[in-house]
């Protein structure tokens, strides 16, 4: 093996999260830059809010492609980085080639769905005209041509599992940059580009997967030499390494479809006060994004540090490594919180906001983002279930926030008729998955790295 596939086991441990999770949480934060934009253009579309809210009401869907093409990487990414980390050659070739066969079968579904279902999904969550052809439009376009979508994001898996984290930004950075510029092409018509609104939108997001796609299958082909694809073996599935993968992956992707089902429900609650209250939904999402994202990226890239050193069985280094982890997050979201506190309405005027919408927004974000330190411990917290092939724990613990917790009392605080009221929920929440998160966490510490 050569010294870049050893760093995982060798390079002091402080050094090599941040040269992991670093190129990562750029990427990540030019993502989340290219959401806040593309919801800044989506806004001045003829009648803004409705855009808005259009694009909003079908972010669960999004959401639930993420969800899927995600948490199948999870699976690939924890056990091929285990197998490197046992020196288990072929089971980490197998876990690459199947994973390619995976996100092939992934877009179909979601093929399936923008042809016969982006229409009546939106119609389930406004009666609004307006908002139900804009939504459908996007949504159609979003999924129907999602392909790149998911090839994108497994071959970022396979770089970072490898460690090459660098290629990852690169293709994740390149594709949403692609994305910023083309949005005011394609939304308002500028130059030669025809004028297409909302469906330019949906049409730049495509257009910069397949510009990351393509960039992350340069790289895995030119430089990721420790995995060796072969179409035989990805045509061939290996139902032993199937159900690996799922094993980690599937309670992975519960977790984030879960995100789905309490943004569709939210979304149904805030719907009973009126489009705007929606609206403040989605431009929070976008916004929290900047802050929350970084912290994935931490979080992505700390998994395969995590998972290898466990498999290596040093108990050291995953002590370490998880230490500094959770220094970092903190850090992050307390950073989010300030700024939520401090320029609220600044913020929501980047969304062409009107003084109904700043009305409801400015104590909207200084309520939820009373929860974000309480969600950068749990994030960090939660690396560990996904490294140690426990992801059923983060199952539990993003079910008892989102569902049992989350969407039970903003309904209840709905119904003291205060919208205001429906913000609590947030952080409310988000202490209830610190309990949970605490209690699962010190349990799997206590029967692995302690017993190392």
């Amino acid at each position: 093996m050569n010294t870049k596939e050893n760093k995982m086991g060798v390079m002091p441990v402080k050094q090599l999260i941040i040269s992991m999770s670093l190129p990562m949480m750029l990427s990540m934060l030019v993502q989340a830059l290219y959401n806040i934009v593309d919801s800044i253009f989506v806004a001045q579309i003829g009648e803004g809010e409705y855009a808005l809210t259009a694009v909003t009401l079908a972010f669960p869907m999004q959401n639930l492609m993420i969800a899927l093409s995600s948490g199948t990487g999870v699976g690939i990414n924890a056990l091929l980085s285990r197998s490197l980390g046992a020196k288990d050659f072929d089971k980490s070739d197998s876990a690459a080639n199947n994973g390619l066969l995976l996100t092939f079968f992934n877009y179909i579904v979601f093929l399936i769905i923008g042809i016969f279902f982006a229409g009546r999904f939106i119609n389930t969550q406004t009666t609004n005209p307006v908002i139900r052809e804009y939504g459908a439009e996007y949504l159609g376009i979003i999924c129907c041509c999602s392909l790149a979508l998911f090839f994108q994001m497994t071959f970022e898996r396979l770089l970072q599992s490898t460690g090459k984290t660098i290629y990852s930004m690169i293709s994740q950075g390149t594709g949403a940059i692609i994305n910023i510029i083309f949005d005011p092409l394609l939304i308002f018509g500028i130059g030669p580009f025809p004028e297409l609104g909302v469906a330019g939108a949906a049409y730049a997001t495509v257009f910069g997967q397949f510009v990351g796609c393509s960039i992350g299958i340069f790289c895995n082909l030119k430089f990721n030499k420790e995995i060796n694809f072969a179409f035989k073996k990805i045509i061939t599935p290996d139902l032993s390494t199937i159900k690996d993968i799922y094993f980690v992956g599937i309670p992975s992707i519960l977790m984030m479809s879960i995100g789905s089902v309490m943004t569709y429900l939210m979304n149904l609650i805030l719907g009973t006060f009126s489009s705007t209250a929606t609206a403040v939904f989605g431009v929070y999402f976008k916004l929290q994004s900047f802050f929350f994202m970084p912290v994935f990226g931490l979080n992505n890239g700390l998994i395969p540090v995590l998972a290898y050193n466990y498999g290596a069985r040093n108990k050291e280094r995953i002590k370490e490594a998880l230490k500094f982890a959770l220094i970092l997050a903190l850090s992050i979201m307390c950073v989010g919180t300030v700024c939520f506190l401090a320029i609220p309405e600044t913020l929501l005027h980047m969304f062409n906001a009107s003084e109904d919408m700043v009305k409801i927004g400015i104590p909207a974000l200084r309520t939820i983002c009373l929860s974000f330190p309480l969600a950068g411990i749990c994030i960090a917290m939660g690396s560990i279930f996904q490294a140690f092939s426990k992801s059923f724990y983060s199952l539990i613990i993003s079910v008892g926030r989102q569902l049992v917790v989350l969407i039970p009392a903003s309904w209840l605080l709905s119904k003291t008729g205060v919208l205001n009221n429906v913000w609590f929920a947030f952080p409310i929440a988000e202490l209830a998955s610190l309990v949970l998160s605490s209690f699962y966490f010190r349990k799997l510490y206590k029967s692995t790295v302690s017993t190392m």
